[in-house]
């Protein structure tokens, strides 16, 4: 499972890359500009390209705690050499169980993308209390939203799309997913927590020749639909063989929506 994981990060890596929204990063890199260093802790890390992509960003001397429960991933964040100035380690966390461990320590800003639409409600209300707690900064990138568009439209995509939003509000190993909601439930905690918040849209758009990305998409929307229930697995495989086609052809274009949100505390406690 790992190996195709670590595929499949390193594929969608530089789609990632360009979606981000500027604003947001731009507020991040403008709150930090004056420091001379900073600190950071990268939940959910991956194969490390939040650190890759927001490390140029940031003041010149920097300390990244880079965290995920699986070791194989780790073991590619790991930068293999880093500028004068830069320090990262790898940390084995699960972050379901030990969030508070991994917020411990000094910390000038807390990231992570693409993992908030994986967490319940819960998590997400024990990390905005505990983040909150701690007067930390929050950058989170890339959570889906469920705004989903395909060219040529298939008659077929509005069931597809449905049962994949459906799918991603199921258990992820942190309880059942808020998924599309899970950008705007974590804003509005955050705001009552006496957070400002920066938000934007970080949408990824593929163009004709985008062909592996969109198959993979595809591929995984399919096999999400199947284990949503409700579809016919005839309609889906036909959903799929219409859109394969499409790709391979040249003919497929598509935007997933996304959203990033920079927050920081404004309140005392």
């Amino acid at each position: 499972m790992s190996g195709f994981q670590e595929q499949w990060l390193t594929l969608r890596e530089p789609y990632d890359a360009h979606a981000r929204n500027a604003d947001v990063l731009g507020a991040v890199a403008a709150a930090f500009a004056e420091q001379s260093m900073i600190s950071v802790v990268d939940l959910a890390c991956g194969t490390g390209s939040t650190f890759r992509t927001v490390s140029m960003h940031l003041p010149a001397r920097q300390s990244w705690r880079l965290v995920d429960n699986d070791l194989s991933l780790l073991a590619r964040a790991k930068p293999s050499a880093l500028p004068a100035g830069v320090n990262v380690v790898t940390v084995p966390i699960d972050l379901n169980h030990d969030l508070e461990f991994a917020l411990d320590g000094h910390i000038d800003l807390v990231v992570t993308s693409a993992f908030l639409d994986l967490v319940s409600a819960e998590w997400i209300e024990r990390f905005t209390v505990e983040c909150a707690a701690r007067n930390l900064p929050i950058y989170a990138a890339l959570s889906y939203d469920g705004r989903v568009s395909c060219e040529p439209p298939d008659s077929f995509d509005s069931e597809i799309v449905a049962a994949v939003n459906r799918h991603q509000m199921t258990d992820k190993g942190f309880g059942p997913a808020l998924g599309p909601k899970a950008a705007a439930d974590t804003i509005e905690r955050l705001q009552r927590l006496e957070y400002k918040v920066v938000q934007g849209r970080s949408d990824w758009t593929f163009a004709a020749r985008d062909k592996e990305i969109q198959t993979e998409i595809a591929s995984g929307w399919a096999a999400a639909a199947q284990q949503a229930g409700k579809l016919k697995s005839a309609d889906v495989a036909g959903w799929l063989a219409r859109k394969r086609a499409a790709i391979a052809a040249g003919h497929s274009a598509m935007r997933v929506g996304h959203v990033d949100f920079f927050a920081r505390p404004t309140g005392t406690r």
